[in-house]
């Protein structure tokens, strides 16, 4: 039986993971430390004999007894709504959380995958993006905090790679939507959809022609998993070509939710990409892998899971936390 390590496995990718690894009938040991993760994300893992958890920020020092195969770094706030706030604990964890896995992973003789993000191209001036773009980021601005963190540990992992020949993965995600999002972390799609739910008017940033590419989550899992399992220790972009406008988006979101509410524009956020699309030529040709569910079919169980939580859920702005969780 496979033993696997998986950071940041309350959240939303993390706990999919967790699913995932548990279904190939492997060990899942699951760390985070809840700052941005959900402890509901994973409770349903919590009685299995062959899933543990622990409550722990791999910002410190990580000890993990026994073996290890692999290791699935996934600890790190992803939307802009939690590393503008946070934005130490998010270069800590790209940092100083990088480094304490690798040394683990070189420590058990595990592999080691990554998740590094589509974030790394900036404001890209290459379209569609390709792992060999060097990307267009702003390092010293708001979203600098996250993009450098994340271009760090990638720069970190490799470098363990050819020094210490780790084996190690990298997997470049692209926007992507399911389950267990959170409502109101500020990403466009839970944005949307929480506001068409709460009767809101849907905002949309600048004129609405900027682009991005959305990629449901169980497409990017298994993409996640064939990489890991290949022997290309390179970049591999994992996401979903078919690009749209949020304008348009927003539209899609209206319509599937029968609501009336309008659109409304504010500014464009600093350093905002304009575009976001990925070249998944290597993902195609590598490990025989492109993504299956349609978006009009993802965003139908997304928008239906959304309506499944109780409605106190659609106001929150905090989680579900460890705390909540004991005293539960």
């Amino acid at each position: 039986m496979k033993r696997v390590l998986i950071t940041g496995a309350a959240g939303f990718l993390g706990s999919h993971l967790c699913d995932r690894f548990i279904a190939e009938g492997c060990h899942v040991i699951g760390m985070d430390n809840l700052i941005t993760g959900d402890m509901q994300n994973i409770e349903h893992l919590m009685p299995l004999k062959h899933f543990e958890f622990h409550h722990h920020d791999v910002s410190n020092f990580v000890h993990v007894s026994g073996r290890l195969d692999y290791i699935l770094h996934f600890a790190s706030p992803a939307s802009p709504i939690d590393y503008l706030k946070i934005p130490i604990q998010t270069l800590k964890v790209g940092s100083l959380g990088i480094h304490n896995l690798l040394g683990l992973a070189k420590e058990k003789n595990a592999r080691l995958l990554i998740a590094s993000t589509s974030e790394v191209y900036g404001d890209p001036l290459v379209h569609p993006q390709n792992e060999e773009y060097w990307g267009n980021v702003n390092p010293v601005g708001p979203r600098g905090v996250y993009d450098e963190a994340k271009r760090f540990q990638e720069a970190m992992t490799m470098a363990y790679h050819t020094f210490h020949g780790l084996e190690t993965r990298i997997v470049r995600i692209f926007n992507t939507y399911g389950p267990r999002m959170r409502l109101n972390d500020g990403r466009v799609l839970p944005a949307f959809i929480g506001q068409a739910l709460r009767g809101e008017d849907l905002t949309v940033f600048g004129d609405g022609s900027q682009t991005r590419s959305f990629c449901y989550v169980d497409d990017l899992i298994e993409g996640i998993y064939r990489l890991l399992l290949s022997d290309y220790a390179q970049p591999v972009n994992i996401g979903n070509p078919n690009e749209i406008t949020i304008r348009e988006f927003a539209e899609e979101i209206i319509k599937l939710t029968g609501t009336s509410q309008k659109v409304i524009y504010k500014d464009l956020p600093k350093d905002d990409p304009k575009q976001r699309q990925p070249d998944i030529s290597k993902a195609k040709s590598l490990l025989e892998w492109e993504p299956k569910v349609l978006r009009a079919e993802g965003l139908k169980i997304t928008y239906e899971y959304f309506k499944s939580l109780p409605e106190e859920r659609l106001f929150e702005k905090e989680h579900y936390s460890f705390d909540d969780y004991i005293k539960k």
